[in-house]
């Protein structure tokens, strides 16, 4: 015992006499570095960096052409919760979202849980189908659809030779309204026209979560179900949706990440609309800032949107890398 120690001591010393190494990178480790730089170095500029650029201009009094970049503090920010336009940005953007999202993955779910069935012939034509929108882009989709609900074209037109209303696109009444600050707060008639454009095109992509997600059960969890006298409703309700939950959570983010952010499809098919109907925080950030060339209140909107989008999104990424860690 006393030898142990003594060579443990002597080695310990050793040790602390020779110098330490310095770490030296290998080849690998020098090749992965200069990949990486060029990215890290662009996403750090044009992204990180425009970020903060930006927050800084919201912070400002930058509301004309001429640059004004004295310190406001929050008066841009207390502007928009104050004015109408905002207000009906944020109705139409939480009415948008809630009913885009629930029914992407009613629809989605359904669709997945037939294409799954064995007895359906013609799979892959249908599911061709379903996810053919996904490959246009939702420029390409407003103008479609802005066609199609036209009130003197399209299917409008035929509404209106059975005498039903063919204008309820451009309806601005407010289903279900009560007064909400400067707003009617409710569902907004003419913003049904979008969220059918947006379920249209991004049903495939729900559709095809589920549907990977019900090929990668085994069939014994079933057979095991059935035998236990369950049956397929009671299936699907009580073991196939329950163990698909981490796919809803996933559209459900990825679902919450568009609709936040939508501008596009909207500006494409509507506008903003008759009394801000269907009008959204993307729609009026690019008509301040680029229109009206209020610099500073359109870097707020920006900003509005990015913490809107990372309540979702942050919350979701930090849940996935705990799981993986565990």
């Amino acid at each position: 015992m006393e030898l142990a120690k003594q060579s443990k001591k002597s080695t310990q010393k050793q040790a602390e006499i020779l110098p330490k190494k310095k770490r030296v990178f290998n080849t690998d480790q020098l090749l992965a570095i200069a990949f990486l730089l060029p990215s890290i170095l662009l996403i750090t500029i044009f992204v990180y960096g425009f970020i903060g650029w930006t927050g800084y201009v919201s912070l400002s009094n930058w509301n004309s052409l001429v640059p004004d970049m004295s310190f406001a503090g929050l008066k841009n920010y207390l502007y928009l919760f104050g004015d109408f336009r905002f207000q009906a940005d944020l109705r139409n953007t939480l009415v948008f979202t809630v009913l885009f999202i629930g029914v992407v993955i009613i629809i989605g779910q359904l669709l997945a849980i037939l294409l799954d069935q064995s007895f359906l012939k013609g799979e892959s034509i249908f599911r061709n189908i379903f996810f053919f929108p996904m490959a246009l882009s939702f420029v390409v989709t407003g103008v479609v659809w802005q066609w199609l609900l036209n009130p003197s074209t399209g299917v409008n037109l035929f509404l209106e030779k059975i005498g039903l209303d063919s204008k309820w696109y451009t309806n601005t009444e407010i289903l279900f309204g009560f007064n909400w600050g400067k707003i009617e707060f409710g569902i907004p008639f003419a913003i049904i026209a979008v969220i059918i454009a947006a379920v249209w095109q991004m049903t495939g992509f729900s559709l095809a979560m589920y549907l990977a997600g019900l090929r990668g059960i085994p069939e014994e969890v079933r057979e095991a179900a059935r035998m236990d006298g369950a049956k397929e409703f009671q299936i699907y309700t009580k073991i196939i949706l329950p163990i698909l939950r981490p796919i809803t959570v996933s559209v459900v983010i990825i679902m919450a990440h568009i609709s936040l952010k939508i501008f596009d499809l909207i500006y494409a098919m509507t506008g903003p609309g008759a009394n801000f109907v269907t009008d959204v925080p993307g729609v009026y950030m690019f008509e301040t800032t680029f229109r009206g060339n209020y610099y500073a209140n359109g870097a707020a909107i920006a900003i509005i949107m990015l913490i809107s989008v990372a309540i979702f999104i942050v919350p979701y990424l930090i849940s996935s890398r705990k799981g993986e860690a565990s």
